[in-house]
């Protein structure tokens, strides 16, 4: 456990090493389909550029499920009861944890888990000052792997509630989601916990595409910091302007898929290894599945979870569901 800031009940730091790091690149770009890894957009720079998108006209997430949270905290809060134990799995700015902090019952304590370690000692300092009655833990880890979190100092046996917001499963495959939500699922059935989870559901792409690239360009600078951090952090060589972002849908999957594109052919270098890129080629960062309330709730039903309730906004655009283990 790290040293934590004055405000900080605890912080625990398990961000990934820069080796993990490289071998994920090294083992990205080998495949015949190039693929880099998305949880690592989320450096410092990483992270203020997905704050930009978030306030972008045609980034409809972040507004509808901030509206539809606001909406519904009441009901969220009357399910998870008073004196819970808050879990926060990418907790990024930590802006939508305070509409459901707002609105329960005398909340014990919080535990923000995110994989960009300043980003999130500056949310949780905040968070804390503004909530001094609150225990904050800080836990810097990438929430997709098995993970053991701690628990309260002051209230151990605070029933933990997890909140996995901002449709962050669509961006596993439906294996790893399956794990993900059972692996959850398990950490939460001993404490007779619950969970809330934002997603995104199916609509037209009219809508999709804009919302993966915006005509500021900000989501293309987003992609692009990938190789930004790896060119920093690894010694590699990418030449950001010869790269150009991406986005489609992909109907059989269900998901938006963003790629970096070479605009021509060109050779790269990372922890010594050398990779040839041909023009026209693509590097494939990122999925953004979407779901169905029906078949999500299936998938949650397999995983171990009873939903136990699901809200969507008027259009249609995105959903929050309550999930209980027992």
């Amino acid at each position: 456990m790290a040293t934590a800031p004055e405000a900080l009940a605890a912080f625990h730091d398990y961000e990934p090493e820069p080796e993990d790091f490289e071998a994920a690149v090294i083992a990205g770009l080998s495949k015949p389909q190039k693929t880099l890894p998305c949880k690592f957009f989320y450096d410092e720079a990483g992270s203020a550029l997905f704050d930009r998108i978030c306030e972008l006209e045609e980034y409809y997430p972040t507004r509808t499920e901030l509206a539809l949270l606001e909406t519904r905290a009441p009901d969220i809060a009357a399910l998870a009861g008073p004196r819970c134990h808050l879990i926060e799995f990418g907790s990024g700015s930590s802006i939508k944890v305070r509409i459901l902090l707002d609105a329960m019952e005398s909340p014990e304590a919080y535990t923000a888990v995110d994989i960009s370690r300043e980003h999130l000692l500056k949310s949780t300092e905040a968070l804390a000052a503004a909530h001094p009655e609150i225990e904050v833990h800080a836990v810097c880890a990438d929430y997709s792997k098995p993970l053991e979190l701690p628990r309260p100092e002051r209230h151990p046996d605070a029933r933990p509630v997890a909140f996995f917001p901002g449709s962050s499963l669509g961006n596993f495959g439906a294996e790893q989601a399956t794990r993900f939500l059972r692996r959850t699922a398990d950490m939460l059935r001993e404490g007779r916990g619950d969970l809330v989870i934002g997603l995104d559901l199916q609509k037209h792409v009219s809508i999709l595409i804009p919302a993966y690239d915006d005509a500021e360009g900000v989501t293309a600078a987003f992609n692009k910091n990938i190789l930004a951090r790896a060119n920093r952090e690894l010694g590699a060589n990418f030449d950001l302007g010869g790269f150009t972002h991406r986005a489609i849908y992909n109907d059989e999957f269900s998901r938006v898929e963003m790629h970096l594109v070479s605009d021509r052919d060109q050779q790269v270098t990372v922890g010594g290894r050398h990779f040839r890129i041909a023009a026209g080629e693509t590097m494939h960062t990122e999925n953004s599945h979407k779901y169905t309330i029906d078949g999500f709730r299936r998938m949650a039903s397999e995983a171990g979870f009873i939903p136990a309730a699901a809200w969507c906004d008027a259009g249609n655009l995105f959903s929050i569901h309550y999930l209980k283990t027992v």
